[in-house]
């Protein structure tokens, strides 16, 4: 099963605020799901949370460095064709264009599944199920 993990759930790896979503976020993390795949998209999302909104911030070389290592996992490039897929989705799903990119990263990546707590725990679209892990 390939999994897609969406920015939310890195981001709460290092959110102190959420101590229960933080151990699940970081369970995740420590032993990412077979074929663990996340997008450009993500990890600039990851980095801008990291080191603007989060309390306290990340400090910069510490965020870059887990971008690093996040791009040890599957990394699905930004490009035309998949902003033309989001587009699509985003009108043919009712959701945000940014979700509609994430969905359409993971559809094209060839996941089952979207870790996110963004979108409908169990809803399928373009084939990808949504599963929000934090209970």
């Amino acid at each position: 099963m390939a999994t897609f993990i969406d920015t939310n759930v890195i981001v709460y790896a290092f959110d102190g605020s959420e101590p229960e979503k933080r151990a699940v976020a970081r369970s995740i993390l420590a032993d990412p799901p077979d074929d663990g795949t996340v997008s450009a998209q993500v990890l600039a999302e990851f980095y801008t949370v990291a080191t603007t909104k989060l309390r306290p911030a990340l400090d910069r070389d510490d965020a870059a460095d887990v971008v690093t290592a996040l791009s040890r996992l599957r990394v699905v490039p930004i490009d035309h064709r998949l902003v033309r897929a989001a587009i699509e989705t985003s009108r043919r799903a009712g959701i945000s264009f940014w979700d509609a990119q994430i969905v359409a990263a993971a559809a094209t990546a060839g996941c089952d599944r979207i870790l996110t707590e963004d979108l409908g725990d169990g809803q399928t679209i373009d084939g990808v199920r949504i599963v929000n892990p934090f209970p």
